[in-house]
């Protein structure tokens, strides 16, 4: 026995081992698939020094000896991060072995513990070589609109032992699916329920490339016999989601007369003598088809309609007579869009979260209105009946109720969520229920839609947001829960459509859908308000992730808005493991800017839905997200993956902009900085995009060894930045700088967007103007910083003095910034010194501001500042969602200012880390914890003040290194462990700047502490 080596394996562990940044995926198509691993010790100062990759055919054969599809042989690295696949290539639909052996920094090697493997596709791309003949197939004599989800089914006999199934499937619309009458979901090895994905196979630029999942059906083949089975329903595919309109961009796939519905698939077994059999979508082998099932309409706005009626027993399962029904015949997919791809998907797919259901905290009965006369818009109020009404939680969130056809009853989930209702009711045969969802009550103000206490449905504009149930009456109670639909909700309102009928509710539960990425992320403070508003983030992500990152949940949009995106991106990458759901994104953006454009990227994709917003082309803010997703992402992962594959694109879309305005070297256009309090010329924001782009693609350019390309932007940077500096500062003769950013124009939109007027040293303005250093000198610097500062603190003497501004109509320390400075004003706020202002932006809950919301009962991040107040009511119904992720963006000053973990630009992904806690020197927050998994481990970075003394531990990952500012009005009073930084070996001392201490660390784990005199106690 070699008790070093067993002793340190028992320190240190290797784990974590991911390909395409998922454990043990199926169907990877990847020609060259990423691995990684996490080394994981206690111990200070563990790193990989080298590492070795096998990969084996089998278990084993997983040894140095006889590894026989790879062996990457002893490599010298302390990266463990997106090492690509080198070997011979991979075979389709095959199972490999792989594992890693790290070398320490003592050069002893510690081998992987974990039993990792990954299976590949079908390894095509033109969706007709590996599918053995697979159709695209369609109900025959169906139209395209006509009521009834499709059913699809084949039965197949089988010839042996099963060894192994795997099923590829995809979807012109979205599909539930079934094998021997069992609902399909994804199998974990060691957990006999399935988890349940959500309306695969998600939303693509179905004319350039479609989906397909690939899943372990190995668990149903239980019989001599397979029946293969779905539902599907209209998804994105034929819903008007798709619908584009002039200037805005059309969509090539979407049809006013209604696509039809279309399943692709091939079930490939193997059985125990090594024999292949598959069963495929096709026209000719026994596939029937019908629509006369239970779910008779379902659209992604509007809603779900089930009669449990209509319910067909044992339709999708094995010997059931389907001679009645249809035959199927072959969708025109193929002729009508011939260059599309089917692709297997990577990453993760949108699931039901069963942790996070959410129960209803109260249950209203009405089934009157009163006080119209007396109420201040004539609507009334809702008259509560008391006796029946639920107001304890622990009451309401048994449910357990009963509605006539008289009553009107409000359930309140108290979350804003996104999903669906799960129901489990009790009547007669034929009842039918109507349940309505909503994010808000109404109140008495003028911007209400019904009477108060009623469900506030105007902002969801034409969405109709509705399902309907039809019981069949079973005697023990039966339970709905829609699969082709979802919601963005608080409140469920139910009734009872049936004349003369009472239900009972026995049960209601608010089921959570989202893309089902690992969340990495979590803040936690003194400050009860900001917690608050940090789970308002995290929610607000959850129902905005949905397949593709939207805007909205609830409303007739739920579009990828490509500026949403981007300034989201950095909080989404912390909040979660985000990084393959961005590059998947950034794919379709790449896509929409082949299909609907001549270089340039869009406002939104995938679809031509708003790719042009309002017929802005190259919208600055929105279009550049096309440049910075990918520099976000290889900054918070260290893989430079997602920049080789877009590179083309970006460079492509750098030369069209030079296409459009050349050597003045200004930006294309822009709407601006959208639903902004003081307004900012949409050129200036333009052209800083511009510059912003040029200064990213110098460093991704160098990044992937293009150094020509990196010279060239480079150029390109300095000369925008001095058309900047020419167009848009003024100096006076006194020195007096003016940042003139009403250089241009707002950009003005009827009713709902309400944009302020342009002003001179608007805060956006100058925040990206020092962001970029788009100034001549030090001087100018400062003097644009004492503008910004003087802008937000906002005082009487301010005001006084800029009595035309804007700034006067609100309150001290708040911000007048819209969507393209919300995740720039912090950030910057902090790397010019003044943390302090930040803070008071942060814990400002006058409008506008991030409590104003929260001081207004928000449980989602809002898209308006103002979207609502209880002095005010509602705002504009033209364009007010309650969950709307943007705004949200001020925890990436959270996770890296306040709690103080930052990526270092140099060394991304983390390896190494800056730990930077910028502390309240008022007092008013006075601990916050923070934590980030990041691809090489888990960061803890935790501050408490206590008197003048602040109480600092952290926790760095083994394989990376860390630079700790550490707050301190004296040098000599930082101390690590109870001792003197300078008396310890494991830390270097690098300076001592602006207040900080400078130290390097490897990893462990670390106590420090320092004094800190002269701050304010809160009062």
């Amino acid at each position: 026995m070699n008790t070093q080596k067993d002793n340190l394996k028992s320190k240190v562990k290797i784990n974590n081992l991911k390909v395409e940044n998922a454990y043990n995926p199926l169907g990877v198509d990847a020609e060259k698939p990423r691995f990684s691993w996490m080394m994981e010790s206690d111990l200070h100062g563990q790193k990989q020094t080298a590492y070795q990759i096998l990969v084996a055919s089998s278990p084993s054969q997983l040894s140095e000896i006889s590894a026989d599809i790879w062996d990457s042989g002893k490599v010298v690295s302390d990266v463990s991060v997106a090492i690509k696949y080198n070997g011979d290539t991979l075979e389709p639909s095959t199972k490999y072995y792989w594992t890693v052996i790290v070398w320490n920094q003592d050069d002893k090697p510690i081998l992987a513990q974990e039993n990792a493997y990954f299976e590949t596709g079908l390894k095509s791309m033109d969706g007709n070589k590996g599918w053995s003949g697979a159709k695209w197939i369609s109900m025959d004599g169906k139209d395209a609109n006509s009521h009834g989800a499709p059913l699809l089914r084949k039965q197949e006999k089988l010839y042996g032992t099963v060894k192994r199934a795997r099923l590829y499937i995809s979807a012109l619309g979205v599909y539930d699916a079934y094998i021997n009458g069992q609902k399909l979901g994804i199998i974990h090895e060691g957990n006999e329920s399935p988890t349940m994905e959500f309306m695969p196979p998600g939303w693509t630029n179905y004319d350039s490339n479609i989906n397909y999942m690939t899943y372990d059906v190995t668990p149903y083949m239980k019989d001599d016999v397979v029946t293969l089975a779905a539902v599907l329903g209209n998804g994105w595919w034929n819903s008007r989601i798709s619908k584009g309109r002039e200037p805005d961009g059309l969509t090539n796939y979407y049809s006013d007369e209604g696509n039809e519905l279309a399943l692709f698939a091939k079930l490939f077994i193997t059985y125990e003598d090594e024999s292949v059999h598959s069963v495929v979508t096709d026209i000719n082998s026994g596939w029937k088809a019908a629509d006369s099932g239970p779910i008779r309409s379902d659209d992604i706005y509007d809603g779900e309609i089930y009669d449990a009626t209509m319910e067909i027993q044992g339709w999708n399962d094995t010997g059931f007579d389907d001679s009645e029904w249809n035959d199927v015949k072959e969708h025109d997919f193929t002729k009508a869009f011939p260059n599309a791809t089917v692709t297997a998907f990577n990453g993760d797919t949108a699931q039901v979260i069963d942790e996070l259901d959410q129960f209803p905290q109260s249950i209203t009965y009405y089934n009157d209105v009163i006080n119209k006369d007396s109420s201040k818009n004539g609507r009334g109020a809702i008259d509560i009946d008391s006796k029946r009404t639920i107001l304890d939680s622990e009451r309401a969130k048994e449910c357990d109720v009963t509605i006539s056809d008289e009553d009107t009853v409000i359930f309140d989930l108290g979350q804003n969520m996104v999903g669906v209702p799960k129901i489990t009711v009790q009547g007669e045969k034929g009842s039918q229920i109507k349940l309505r969802f909503t994010e808000m009550l109404n109140d008495d103000s003028e911007g209400a839609d019904g009477p108060q206490g009623s469900i506030y449905t105007a902002s969801l504009r034409s969405a109709k947001v509705t399902d309907y149930y039809t019981l069949k009456g079973d005697a023990e109670g039966e339970t709905y829960q829609p699969t082709l639909t979802f919601h963005g909700f608080r409140y469920v309102e139910v009734t009872v459509v049936s004349p003369n009928t009472s239900v009972h509710l026995k049960s209601l539960i608010g089921k959570v859908v989202m893309s089902a990425l690992e969340e990495t992320g979590s803040i936690v403070t003194s400050h009860q308000e900001v917690n608050q508003l940090f789970s308002n983030i995290m929610w607000g992500h959850r129902g905005n992730y949905l397949w593709i990152p939207t805007d909205c949940p609830q409303r007739d949009e739920r579009v990828g808005w490509s500026g949403d995106t981007q300034l989201f991106a950095n909080t989404a990458l912390y909040n979660m493991d985000a990084a393959i759901f961005l590059e998947n994104w950034m794919e379709m953006l790449t896509d929409s800017q082949e299909a609907y454009g001549e270089g340039n990227f869009h406002s939104a994709s995938p679809s031509g839905r708003y790719s042009d917003f309002m017929g802005v082309v190259g919208n600055g803010g929105w279009a550049d997200a096309g440049v910075v997703v990918p520099w976000t992402v290889w900054q918070m992962t260290g893989d430079t993956t997602i920049i080789e594959k877009n590179y083309h694109a970006m460079k492509k879309f750098m030369d069209w902009i030079y296409s459009q305005t050349g050597e003045t070297y200004r930006g294309p256009g822009s709407i601006g900085d959208w639903l902004n309090f003081e307004g900012t010329a949409k050129e200036l924001m333009s052209d800083a995009y511009y510059a912003y782009d040029a200064k990213l693609m110098e460093k991704m350019s160098l990044a992937i060894g293009k150094q020509e390309e990196a010279n060239k932007y480079s150029k390109l940077f300095e000369r925008i930045k001095k058309e900047f500096i020419k167009n848009y500062i003024v100096i006076d003769n006194n020195g007096k700088l003016t940042l003139k950013s009403t250089n241009g124009s707002p950009f003005n939109m009827p009713n709902f967007y309400s944009s302020a007027d342009v002003e001179d040293n608007s805060q956006c303005a100058l925040l990206w103007s020092l962001k970029l250093e788009l100034y001549e000198n030090e001087d100018q610097k400062q003097q644009m910083v004492d503008l910004l500062v003087e802008n937000i603190k906002n005082d009487e003497d301010y005001k006084r003095t800029h009595p035309d501004s804007n700034r006067v109509n609100y309150a001290e320390n708040t911000l007048s910034v819209g969507f393209l400075g919300v995740n720039v004003i912090a950030p910057v706020l902090s790397e010019v010194g003044h943390s302090e202002v930040a803070y008071s932006l942060l814990l400002q809950d006058q409008m506008p501001s991030w409590l104003y919301s929260v001081k207004n009962g928000a449980t989602t991040v809002w898209e308006r500042w103002n979207s609502y107040s209880v002095e005010d009511g509602f705002g504009d119904v033209g364009m007010n969602s309650f969950n709307h992720y943007a705004y949200g963006a001020i925890a990436e000053w959270m996770y890296k200012y306040m709690a103080g973990i930052s990526n270092d630009e140099a060394r991304p992904g983390f390896k190494h880390i800056h730990l930077q806690p910028n502390i309240d020197q008022n007092k008013r927050l006075t601990s916050v914890s923070g934590e980030y998994k990041s691809l090489y481990g888990t960061i803890k970075s935790e501050w408490k003040m206590k008197g003048d003394t602040l109480h600092y531990n952290v926790s760095i990952p083994a394989n990376t290194t860390a630079t700790v500012w550490m707050p301190t009005s004296d040098q000599n009073t930082v101390k690590v462990g109870g001792k003197l930084v300078r008396e310890h070996n494991e830390m270097e001392v690098i300076d001592y700047k602006d207040g900080k201490a400078i130290l390097k660390i490897g990893s462990g784990n670390y106590v420090f502490e320092s004094t800190i005199q002269n701050t304010k106690e809160n009062n």
